[in-house]
């Protein structure tokens, strides 16, 4: 019977039955129907609890997505505004806003929590162009001292 997995020992024990029975599915409401499901559902909590899975930057993403989709920038003027601001937010140098983030999740299928995370534009850009900066999620908010 199975319990839910703590060891990698016990996982790899599950992965191993998890494909015997993936190799000719059982019926749904079946007993090995019933386990494969239960089976899949300990391994997804237990490599979601293990195994840390990091976010590729935001503007890689985009580009690699667009890649796949065969979409160039004229392909996402409507959510960049123009091509100068796409050529900008692609080449790092300055901020997605929110209404892009949204529509990028959107006509790309990616994630809003992949693209709202930092893209280190501060660090590249220092505290030269202020304006893509307030595009930038800030990662650590101070309390303001009081006069």
């Amino acid at each position: 019977m199975w319990t839910i997995i703590k060891t990698k020992k016990e996982y790899e024990l599950a992965t191993k039955r998890l494909e015997e029975l993936s190799t000719n599915p059982p019926e749904e409401n079946s007993q090995e129907g019933r386990e494969l499901m239960l089976l899949g559902y300990l391994i997804d909590q237990y490599e979601e609890l293990t195994f840390e899975v990091e976010y590729p930057q935001p503007i890689d993403a985009i580009k690699i997505r667009m890649e796949d989709l065969g979409l160039k920038i004229t392909d996402l003027l409507n959510i960049f505004g123009d091509r100068g601001t796409a050529s900008k937010v692609l080449n790092n140098q300055r901020g997605l806003s929110l209404s892009m983030i949204r529509q990028l999740a959107d006509r790309l299928s990616l994630p809003v929590s992949l693209l709202i995370q930092p893209t280190g534009l501060s660090k590249k850009l220092g505290k030269k162009n202020k304006a893509a900066l307030a595009m930038e999620p800030r990662e650590i908010y101070k309390k303001r001292k009081k006069a």
